[in-house]
């Protein structure tokens, strides 16, 4: 196994560089959903929490499929070179659960 990928007993892991951007993008979704918060105690326009809530789904939505990119191109791939066929039932019903 290579220093990039360790996908086993259901751990990951990570370069130092992938980890930082991971964390912070979720940083920025978190500074977006503080900022929604702050919005709804000063009474903002519905229509304007509303246009932030859209932006914060628009970019957990961007984590997501970086982070699946992620797994397909090494946990994914590994483990199909690896003969390990179970990983694609499992990667389907990942995909169900990330398009609800």
């Amino acid at each position: 196994m290579n220093n990039e990928c360790c996908c086993s007993d259901r751990t990951k892991i990570r370069s130092e560089e992938e980890k930082k951007c991971l964390i912070n993008r979720l940083s920025r979704i978190e500074g977006q959903i503080r900022g929604i918060k702050g919005m709804i105690e000063k009474d903002a326009y519905c229509a304007d929490i509303l246009i932030q809530s859209a932006a914060v789904s628009a970019a957990v939505n961007a984590f997501n499929r970086e982070l699946l990119s992620s797994h397909i191109r090494t946990c994914v791939a590994d483990d199909i070179r690896a003969g390990k066929d179970e990983t694609v039932d499992e990667l389907t019903e990942l995909i169900k659960k990330l398009m609800k």
